[in-house]
């Protein structure tokens, strides 16, 4: 189960907002399963359909998480007019050519805009390809 402080969950809300139409996505970085760093991250993919971290970007939250001794925690991204649920483009991006995860213990949480007045917020893994969902707990 993830839990998740209010703050880090309206984080995000408010993020998907402010980049409504297009999708937005960041990372949640802590230690021993606790959120201590929400970054948000730049979508390259100026898409309501799709996303794509800067590279830059990822480079410089992957030296700062490896340098505070935290992991990456969770992935996350809003969808803007389907559900929160993973898409097939989610799980291939999630997932190296061979099939393995990229990050098998991360967890993916996405924010559906379908009703923007109530966003829904879900937890993911994406294991090999392979989607389970987590009990996420907002506290």
């Amino acid at each position: 189960m993830l839990e998740l402080e209010r703050r880090y969950a309206d984080e995000i809300v408010a993020h998907a907002l402010e980049e409504y139409p297009n999708e937005c996505c960041g990372i949640l970085a802590g230690q021993d399963g606790r959120v201590t760093r929400l970054y948000r991250m730049t979508n390259t993919e100026h898409s309501p359909y799709r996303y794509s971290m800067d590279p830059k970007e990822l480079l410089n939250v992957n030296q700062e998480i490896d340098d505070s001794r935290w992991e990456l925690l969770a992935i996350y991204h809003s969808h803007t007019h389907t559900e929160a649920y993973p898409s097939a483009t989610d799980v291939r991006m999630a997932t190296w050519p061979d099939g393995t995860s990229i990050w098998p213990e991360a967890y993916y949480i996405l924010v559906s805009l379908m009703d923007k007045s109530s966003p829904a917020i879900r937890a993911f893994r994406i294991k090999d390809g392979t989607i389970s969902e987590e009990d996420l707990r907002i506290v």
